[in-house]
């Protein structure tokens, strides 16, 4: 069965908060959200200008203002970049964190990336192997909190399919999987149905973010990823890729769950979700 969730992030630009992003979730009949972490105090979300939430926070008061709200979380977005040296100091503790927090809400996902750009002074091969050592320390925490941990498609090396197959291969796990982000593989220049056919029995989750007609002539194959679509799903140039995608995940019998990814104004999100109710044949 495919779900449909939202991410908070779809706030951010709009300086929009949790609760904003839950009460539309709620409004426009979703159960399930997603939302970032913070690792440690931030001023602009602790004045409420920030969708995320500090792993500080008290786990179980935000496990029951979601269930207040009638919804679940379906993945922590714990993406700080955990490629390379920088991964090893912080995005390692970062991730273990946001796994612990995810065990105590309840939400069965902890979504992981690399960073926009790669390392200055350090071959793929370098990058890569300090990269698994970093993911084996996560992984211990992630088996022993039954946590899934997902590699999304974000950087130059998750949007390069030969090194995104060495990484969902690091280990011989179920607990590290594929989170597929249709913006972010398009935007980098590949296409989301080519990745979803290779790596469909890695995939534990989707970001579904179509991406505008400008925004692609200005950025597409110059960078790696887009925190959104300033466009409504299925207005833009990825709708055909998207609707391709829920076609193929469908024919597999794909249980999991999209995640709406688009900005957070009130006809962004109808148009959206409507269209991709559509798609998956709820409306």
């Amino acid at each position: 069965m495919l779900e449909l969730s939202m991410h908070t992030d779809n706030w951010r630009c709009l300086s929009g908060s949790l609760q904003q992003a839950c009460e539309a979730a709620k409004r426009f009949g979703l159960e399930l959200i997603e939302f970032g972490v913070i690792d440690g105090q931030d001023f602009i979300q602790g004045l409420g200008y920030s969708p995320a939430v500090s792993l500080e926070s008290n786990p179980i008061a935000v496990r029951k203002y979601l269930d207040s709200m009638g919804l679940r979380a379906s993945q922590i977005d714990g993406a700080y970049p955990i490629t390379g040296p920088a991964g090893s100091t912080h995005g390692v503790r970062y991730a273990r964190r946001a796994i612990q927090f995810a065990h105590l809400i309840g939400c069965p996902r902890v979504d992981t990336t690399d960073g926009q750009f790669k390392p200055e002074g350090y071959t793929d091969a370098e990058v890569m192997a300090i990269t698994k050592e970093n993911y084996r320390q996560i992984l211990d925490w992630a088996e022993d909190f039954e946590i899934i941990v997902n590699i999304e498609t974000h950087g130059p090396y998750t949007n390069d399919p030969e090194l995104l197959d060495q990484m969902l291969h690091f280990f011989d796990t179920p607990w590290l999987r594929f989170n597929l982000d249709t913006g972010n593989t398009f935007i980098a220049g590949g296409n989301p149905v080519d990745f979803l056919k290779r790596f469909l029995p890695k995939l534990s989750y989707m970001h579904i973010k179509d991406v505008s007609a400008s925004l692609a002539a200005a950025l597409r194959g110059e960078d790696t990823g887009i925190a959104m679509s300033d466009a409504a799903i299925g207005q833009g140039v990825n709708a055909d890729n998207i609707a391709e995608c829920i076609r193929l995940l469908k024919a597999a019998d794909w249980d999991g769950v999209l995640s709406v990814e688009t900005l957070g104004t009130d006809e962004n999100l109808e148009a959206s979700i409507g269209w991709l109710r559509e798609q998956i044949g709820e409306g």
